[in-house]
């Protein structure tokens, strides 16, 4: 089963989940070819494996409007009416040129499916190739709301052979905005964590009283996901007499020209210079080891889907304190196997990390449920198996359509005669 495998922008500062799912399915016995929309600015290729998934990776790269000429008049009056009703004629042209150049190179290496982690225009190129020039089956990720990835999605999805959602929360929004027989065609399946990976190295040592209290995240550096509200926190911390320092693992989607200098000037703001550092995108190596060093692993996103760097810092039974946004309480119960806060809290967000700093037997015990809860239902095996199992049922329902469209070998005579 050879199965094309389409990530926008591969290979990125967030996109080791990626790399070990490929690897899942290649155990399988899956044969995975790569396939991506373009390069990440370079600040954000940072993974020792990262060389070898370029060197992988076929790019579809930038459409050429005159080479698009062809391949838009391949689109059917309905989706181009669709387009201009639903506010998504750009994305259409701009996809038009690589679909085709899809089709083509999934038809010379014998690609018979396309998974594309994304609902963006990384999906829209692939529905297009199956429609317009008979690409292989597709399938397609949800990784978060709909609305983060742009319009169009009706399109996107009516032709897609199955769907993965990463949460409950979201397939119940792909029910409501696309009906129930996208929805039926979801499979819930998170993207996981390789749960033998993320293993400490040296027992888990919890906060001692009156020592320094080392807090590590691990995000892009984004508004959204909620670094400057944690820096409060920190400062917050401090001025309790708390000890407080925070390493941050992440990279602005500039390459670190872009949000990282607000990020900066807060921490000066804030008296943090020699408390906060910023690590920018590091490999899958020094956040293991950073994890390993830290008594606590905080994010305060505004909302997150799920997260990944959740499930990575639990896996090495690290206390994690989260916010209660998005689909995160689906991952981590509030006292069992974590901690959450609400969004934009400083506050809450500080007394958390104060609670766990005070009572290490508690740390201990988050950390051993989370590790427990993680290697039950996050491993990255089950994503990948998920994929495969679909890839292959669906591999044998276009057979069996193939089969029933050829006429038998008697009807052929007798048409002859």
């Amino acid at each position: 089963m050879k199965i094309g495998y389409m990530v926008p922008q591969f290979p990125g500062q967030t996109h080791v989940f990626f790399w070990r799912e490929i690897a899942e399915l290649e155990r399988l016995g899956a044969e995975v070819e790569l396939l991506s929309t373009r390069l990440p600015p370079i600040g954000l290729i940072s993974h020792g494996w990262s060389g070898e998934a370029i060197a992988r990776t076929e790019y579809l790269g930038r459409p050429k409007l005159a080479a698009s000429l062809p391949a838009l008049a391949r689109i059917p009056a309905r989706v181009w009416t669709e387009a201009r009703r639903g506010g998504f004629l750009s994305d259409l042209i701009l996809c038009a040129e690589p679909a085709r150049r899809l089709a083509r190179r999934c038809a010379a290496r014998g690609i018979t499916h396309l998974h594309a982690h994304s609902c963006g225009r990384a999906a829209m190129i692939a529905a297009l190739a199956r429609l317009c020039h008979g690409g292989p089956t597709y399938s397609v990720t949800l990784h978060g709301p709909l609305s983060d990835y742009g319009p169009g999605q009706a399109l996107k999805w009516r032709g897609a052979a199955f769907g993965t959602v990463i949460t409950r929360r979201l397939l119940a929004e792909v029910g409501a905005e696309l009906g129930p027989e996208v929805a039926g065609r979801c499979v819930v399946r998170a993207m996981g964590v390789d749960t033998e990976q993320f293993v400490r190295n040296v027992p888990y040592a919890p906060p001692v009283p009156g020592a320094p209290l080392r807090i590590f995240a691990c995000a892009r550096l984004n508004a959204v996901k909620g670094h400057a509200e944690l820096m409060e926190a920190v400062a917050l911390l401090v001025a309790r007499g708390i000890d407080a320092r925070l390493d941050i693992a992440g990279e602005d989607d500039d390459g670190g020209v872009g949000y990282r200098g607000m990020l900066e000037a807060r921490i000066a703001e804030l008296g943090l210079g020699d408390r906060v550092n910023l690590l920018g995108a590091v490999d899958e190596a020094e956040v293991l080891a950073r994890m390993n060093a830290a008594h606590v692993f905080a994010l305060a996103s505004w909302h997150e889907p799920l997260g990944v760097a959740y499930m990575e810092a639990m896996s090495c039974a690290l206390p994690v304190v989260g916010t209660a946004a998005g689909g995160v309480a689906e991952l981590i119960t509030d006292g069992e196997d974590g901690v959450l806060v609400p969004p934009r809290d400083p506050e809450a967000m500080a007394a958390a990390i104060a609670g766990l700093a005070a009572d290490p037997e508690h740390c201990l015990r988050l950390g051993r449920a989370a590790r427990l809860r993680v290697a039950m239902a996050f491993d990255a095996r089950l994503g990948a198996r998920a994929i495969f199992d679909r890839v292959a049922a669906t591999a044998r329902a276009t057979a069996r359509s193939d089969r029933r469209a050829v006429p038998p070998a008697h009807a052929l005579a007798e048409a002859r005669s």
